[in-house]
């Protein structure tokens, strides 16, 4: 819990120094559903340029042409750049979509069936081709108390033991 906290304070120091490049990825173990819920919030203005890399064009994010379009890349882009292992299984993910919090924005993806974690491993490479300085804050909860990775371009994964 005290990672948490520590990130966290990390994070609210950091938006005092604009530019910096962070992400944070939650992911909760759900007993009840026997599978993974995770929401990551990423600034948008940031994920614009990432998407714009892949779509090769001009991708804006509060006012899109064509929001199915941008669901759709948003999809690919988050779902090809984060892996998780449960348990030496690779969690099948799937996204469900997004909500706009101020210069952030919330997107939410859930996993297929998963047994009890005991190891888990996740890679999250968001923004690392785009932003050299780029940091990716995981915190996996089981029950209440969260055990947090932070990954960046020379430590792109890392491993949990429950």
């Amino acid at each position: 819990m005290l990672h948490y906290y520590i990130f966290t304070i990390i994070l609210g120091w950091k938006v005092l120094f604009h530019p910096f490049y962070i992400s944070l990825t939650d992911i909760r173990y759900s007993a009840a559903n026997q599978n993974l819920e995770i929401s990551q919030r990423i600034f948008w203005d940031d994920l614009e340029v990432a998407l714009s890399d892949l779509d090769k064009s001009n991708i804006d994010f509060l006012n899109p042409e064509d929001l199915g379009r941008l669901n759709s890349l948003v999809e690919k882009y988050l779902l090809s750049n984060i892996e998780i292992l449960i348990n030496g299984d690779k969690a099948k993910l799937k996204y469900l979509g997004y909500e706009i919090e101020d210069d952030a924005a919330w997107f939410y993806l859930e996993s297929e069936k998963v047994s009890v974690p005991k190891e888990v491993s996740v890679s999250n490479v968001l923004l690392l081709e785009q932003f050299e300085s780029q940091q990716n804050i995981i915190n996996f909860f089981m029950e209440k108390k969260p055990k947090s990775l932070m990954l960046y371009r020379d430590n792109v994964s890392g491993n949990l033991n429950f």
